[in-house]
């Protein structure tokens, strides 16, 4: 029987690795008649939003994430461990205590406007969805687009969900001066298997519409097949690509899972209530591309793995992108049309 509460990605709350104690408790209740927590929303007051990247397999040097957790509640969430961060779990925490960067917009403007900032590619949620589903009411990364098409700055964006066609406008705004890309997530065709792994995202058919819907509107889009879960996902790679494709993605990319610090329990424990005839062989061929453990966090491997399960991933995504012609042209990264936010306008915000 799967315990998890539908519509979470985990029903676990593993305890946080800096904690020297920690309390565990059965519940009582029959496991079958649990629901989902309701998800609960916090302020959070941080002064700045601009994150400098040093990791040099990340191709990008500024990002910036409006929300700390993912509703979204994807099981292989590398992002899962930050929470810990702040006093929480990796697991159920992550997907339904949700820290909300109001004033990431007003933030993100004083930044833009100091004479110090030079204009440089910002990528907005390289840690947590920054389309996530409360984002419909907030409309935080909907601000923060506006303060960048304002400044005529140069951004991307990787999202799991169709909400990201609401913001059209916006995206076109920036795409005028060379200055957007789109990147959307696809990690599987299987509607069943995407309701398991990824309970709150988009479904694979609205990832594929909005992916449509952006070309169409001439935004620059490309599809992310990440994470790519050897023995498990990673036989879909050319259909993804293809589909991806046929829907008007010009370019590509794709992540090797890796497991970091808490993730591998709970990945483990999903694999043994949702996939467990596959089990050993997933968790398998993972150590296999990652030096016989869950996860290797050295720079360079850790992205795409090594061995010869890692190998032959990145020769068929080589392979298929060369014969759907992705990644033959890329979307101009520009600046030169920056524009630094006045006085005037940041009293507008």
């Amino acid at each position: 029987m799967d315990e998890t509460p539908r519509g979470r990605g985990t029903g676990l709350n593993p305890a946080n690795r800096f904690d020297e104690i920690s309390c565990e408790w059965e519940a009582e209740t029959d496991p079958a008649e649990k629901s989902a927590p309701a998800t609960r929303f916090f302020r959070d007051n941080s002064k700045s939003v601009l994150v400098k990247n040093d990791s040099p397999d990340i191709p990008f040097n500024w990002s910036l994430n409006p929300y700390r957790g993912c509703e979204h509640g994807c099981v292989y969430c590398y992002a899962r461990p930050y929470h810990e961060y702040l006093g929480l779990s990796s697991g159920l925490d992550f997907e339904s205590m949700i820290f909300v960067k109001e004033d990431a917009p007003e933030l993100l403007a004083r930044e833009l406007a100091k004479p110090s900032w030079e204009p440089d590619w910002i990528a907005l949620g390289g840690v947590t969805d920054v389309y996530q589903p409360i984002e419909r009411k907030l409309q935080v990364t909907r601000r923060c687009l506006q303060v960048l098409a304002d400044a005529r700055h140069p951004c991307g964006l990787v999202t799991k969900n169709h909400l990201v066609t609401r913001d059209l406008d916006v995206l076109a705004e920036l795409v005028r001066w060379d200055c957007a890309r789109v990147f959307v997530s696809l990690t599987t065709l299987d509607a069943e298997l995407a309701r398991r792994m990824e309970p709150r995202a988009s479904t694979p058919a609205r990832r594929l519409d909005a992916i449509r819907t952006l070309a169409q509107a001439g935004i620059p889009v490309g599809v992310m097949t990440a994470p790519m879960i050897l023995g498990l996902n990673d036989h879909e790679m050319p259909k993804l690509l293809e589909a991806a494709a046929d829907a008007g993605a010009v370019s590509a990319g794709y992540v090797a899972l890796r497991l970091p610090h808490q993730l591998g329990p709970l990945f483990d424990d999903w694999l043994s209530r949702n996939c467990p005839d596959r089990k050993d062989k997933v968790l398998n061929q993972i150590r296999s591309a990652r030096g016989g453990r869950l996860n290797d966090p050295r720079f360079g491997s850790r992205m795409k793995g090594e061995g010869i399960f890692a190998e032959h991933l990145a020769a068929l995504f080589a392979l298929t992108c060369r014969r759907l012609g992705l990644n033959y042209e890329r979307a101009p990264r520009r600046a030169d049309h920056f524009r630094r936010p006045l006085g005037d306008q940041l009293r507008l915000l």
